[in-house]
């Protein structure tokens, strides 16, 4: 805790003392500049990215329009599909090969994400984690390309597979405005999710034996080729999730007949894969005021008991999307609602097993209609035709129009608190997704932040909206501020696949800071502005980190070069403190005055210990006469005739306007605040004056343009100034609020009493159970002992010299 240098320090103030601010560092060190401006940082603007943060006039970005068929094999849990991809050439380049993405080859045992995972702890390990770590060596989920052709299989194209990408050699090179039509065929083993943890797979249930698959980066898709990058293909490892390029698709999935099916884009023959009924519920539903079935749980109970051997084919089709995911089960509820986000009609629906329930039919739907309405008011008005929730074993992932959220109630249908909020939470989370990246198309791949830490910011304002006092695990300061202080992290503007702390560095502080950029640096008004512009300039377009941090100052008018280096570009953490207060009045050289202030002054010192006790004792002066001269009652404070004159002369002068500022009985407090963790922040400060009365200033970061590390601060009032705290909304997420007042305060807390109890050692131990095995008189259990010792013994002989024993441990469900 930083200790406190100075208390009040007063002194009268003569007014040829200047108020002059203190030295800028210290001399012999190099001074830190935290408002040293990032365009040399930053990327030299162009026509594609302008200085503004705008795309330029000469914007390009390529699309990649899919037609796909895929089968489900519901008895292997394998998949197996054919697409026909349509890739224009929208760049000023010529292409000579394309790169394609093999997402599920990270399941591949000698993938780069396998090699390079840690161990796990051994010391403490869960009979899932062990269960999770074999499933994982044994399987083989790496993606097998059949065919790699011209359109329709004219010819045969030459491709290279590097891991999880793959690169295709063109017979000729790709002019730039030419499209290319080619087609490739696969097929792939369906990860248990439960076991091998990843943002795709299925979910096993044992009691009925049926499925949920959630199907994700599943196909070959086009690596973006892009201005800044040119191929982004940095390889797969399991963080930095994708960079896609947006186009059109029409997608054909082949399940079993009595599976539901849930996917991006809108379904195009209800007619052949949903009964007369269904159709019915879900024409009624785009209508309904509150979530109405569309599969009830009775007609999914009946599911889940049938094995059909025929299949059905559902068809959706989806424009200008990123990416495609689907669910299927034969086990899904399926509850929809309509609902107008500005003037379209989105039909918002949610899709889960019996399991889920009564928890999903209450919140999900209904989440995803409060998410849609929160978002486009900050953003855009949500341009697509639906939005889907489905529960299943991805705890929360997005994708175009739909995503995958984990939470559920016990066996007996109740759940906990956060639970509940969870379940809220995540679904606001992965549908606000859609925004950001699904439209504001921006590279997960290299920025995590870009879309988790503005999407989480999004989702706080969301929350809030909820209900009063909604328990927010991240957005306001005061939960970030562990985080902030600790040591091992890297800057936010970090590679996704190289975060430590990656929750906190790429969702928590992303979105912490914009709470305070909006709350305390520019005010609701400028940065909803902005950040709504930032959002329409670049949707349906891929933006980078500077883009959007010079929309946000172009748009704002407002230099946020200090915030945007000390939150995003170090580590530095606020921790301001008040070194000390000092307070001066002015000194009005009337001797009659100011004397008798000195006089007082002077009385009221301490004296020390020894001249208390000198006090009484015998003086030499007194006891002997002519000692004593005229120094004896000598007092330089007493007031003369000489110096009466010498006022009354002064005062002659001054002119009018002097004399009333010599007359002036302001109070000049000085408070000197030290910048203890390096991030440059405004200074916050709340007073409380003697008479009660309370105050507030509120002093712009640039106070410590001069001095990153010390300032000094004048507050001119005409009254006494009791207390000060800086900070006191927990506003700018101080890491130690111990400095944070004046005077200093205690450092409070609690303590518990308990007593002593003893616990029998081992020998103890022992002997109560040789007492219990007594008391029984049985042997059985002394022989059986023994020979499980020797057994034991023999295991242990088996093991190798050095090795360790690994006990299994069982944890509580969901730990890892």
């Amino acid at each position: 805790m930083y200790a406190f240098s100075a208390m009040l320090v007063s002194s009268r103030l003569g007014l040829a003392l200047a108020l002059a601010p203190g030295p800028v560092g210290v001399p012999g060190e190099t001074r830190r500049d935290p408002f040293r401006q990032l365009e040399e940082t930053w990327p030299t603007p162009t026509s594609t990215r302008t200085a503004s943060g705008a795309p330029g006039h000469a914007y390009w970005q390529q699309k990649a329009d899919y037609d796909i068929e895929v089968e489900l094999d519901d008895v292997k849990q394998r998949l197996r599909g054919r697409e026909t991809i349509d890739y224009t050439n929208r760049s000023p380049d010529e292409l000579r090969y394309l790169w394609l993405q093999l997402d599920a080859n990270i399941f591949a045992p000698n993938s780069d994400a396998a090699l390079t995972a840690p161990a796990p702890d051994f010391e403490r390990v869960s009979y899932r984690r062990l269960g999770a770590v074999l499933a994982r060596a044994r399987f083989d989920g790496g993606v097998n390309i059949t065919a790699v052709t011209t359109k329709r299989g004219r010819s045969k194209l030459k491709y290279t597979i590097v891991k999880t990408m793959m690169r295709i050699d063109l017979p000729k090179p790709l002019r730039s405005g030419k499209s290319i039509k080619f087609s490739i065929e696969w097929d792939y083993a369906i990860n248990d999710a439960r076991k091998i943890r990843g943002r795709t797979g299925y979910e096993y249930f044992e009691k009925d034996e049926n499925h949920i698959y959630e199907m994700a980066q599943w196909f070959p898709r086009m690596v973006a080729y892009t201005d800044v990058n040119g191929w982004q293909h940095k390889q797969f490892l399991g963080s930095g999730e994708f960079t896609l390029e947006l186009g059109d698709y029409e997608v054909r999935i082949t399940v079993p007949s009595d599976h539901i099916v849930a996917a991006t884009g809108t379904l195009r023959n209800p007619r052949n894969v949903l009964t007369k009924p269904q159709r019915d519920r879900l024409s009624r539903a785009r209508k309904a005021g509150k979530p109405l079935f569309i599969v009830t749980p009775e007609e999914a109970l009946k599911n889940e008991s049938s094995r059909s051997k025929g299949t059905k084919t559902w068809i959706f089709g989806a424009k200008n999307v990123r990416d495609f995911a689907w669910a299927s089960s034969r086990k899904f509820i399926w509850d929809a609602q309509g609902h107008h986000v500005g003037g379209a009609q989105v039909l918002a629906m949610s899709f889960y097993p019996k399991e889920g329930q009564p928890l999903w039919h209450r919140y999900s739907t209904r989440a995803i209609i409060h998410t849609l309405n929160v978002y486009s008011r900050y953003t855009f008005e949500y341009p697509y035709p639906v939005a889907i929730s489905v529960n299943g074993p991805i705890g929360g992932m997005e994708y175009p129009m739909i995503c995958f959220n984990g939470p559920r109630p016990e066996e007996d249908g109740t759940y906990s608190k956060r639970t509940k909020y969870g379940l809220i939470s995540v679904i606001i989370h992965e549908v606000g997704h859609n925004y950001f990246p699904m439209i504001v198309n921006s590279d997960e791949r290299q920025w995590t932040w870009m879309d988790e830490g503005l999407n989480t910011f999004l989702q706080y304002l969301s929350e809030a909206e909820w209900e009063r006092d909604y328990p927010s695990r991240r957005g306001e300061p005061r939960a970030i501020t562990g985080y902030m202080s600790s040591e091992r992290q890297v800057p936010i503007m970090t590679n996704s696949e190289s975060l430590l702390q990656f929750g906190n560095n790429a969702y928590a502080k992303p979105a912490t800071a914009l709470n305070v950029l909006r709350e305390t640096v520019l005010g609701r008004r400028l940065f909803d502005y902005a950040f709504k512009e930032y959002a329409r300039r670049w949707k349906f377009r891929r933006p980078m980190p500077s883009d959007f941090f010079r929309t946000m100052e172009d748009a704002s008018g407002v230099d946020l070069d200090w915030f945007w280096r000390g939150w995003f570009y170090t580590t530095d953490h606020t921790d301001l403190a008040i070194d000390g207060l000092r307070l001066y009045t002015i000194d009005d050289q009337d001797p009659d005055h100011e004397n008798a202030i000195l006089k007082a002054e002077r009385d009221e010192e301490p004296q020390s210990r020894a001249r208390k006790n000198n006090r009484d004792l015998p003086r030499w002066v007194e006891q002997h006469e002519g000692l004593k001269d005229f120094y004896n009652d000598y007092d330089s404070l007493d007031v003369t005739v000489k110096d009466r004159k010498r006022y009354q002369k002064m005062l002659g002068e001054l002119d009018a306007d002097e004399k009333k500022l010599l007359a002036q009985k302001h109070n000049f407090y000085v408070v000197d605040i030290q910048n203890v963790g390096g991030l440059v922040m405004p200074v916050i400060l709340a007073i409380k004056y003697t008479d009660g009365s309370r105050e507030e200033i509120r002093i712009p970061a640039e106070i410590w343009r001069r001095d990153s590390r010390h300032v000094s601060k004048l507050i001119l009032t005409d009254k006494t100034i009791d207390t000060l705290v800086l900070d006191p909304h927990l506003e700018t997420a101080d890491t130690d609020l111990g400095n944070n007042f004046y005077p200093p305060r205690p450092s409070e807390s609690r303590f518990k009493l308990f007593k002593r109890g003893g616990h029998p050692n081992p020998m103890q131990d022992a002997n109560k159970a040789k007492e219990k095995v007594g008391s029984t008189g049985g042997t059985g259990e002394k022989k059986q002992g023994g020979r499980a010792a020797k057994q034991e013994g023999a295991k242990a002989a088996a093991v190798p010299a050095g090795a360790s024993r690994v006990k299994a441990k069982v944890k509580a469900k969901g730990s890892i």
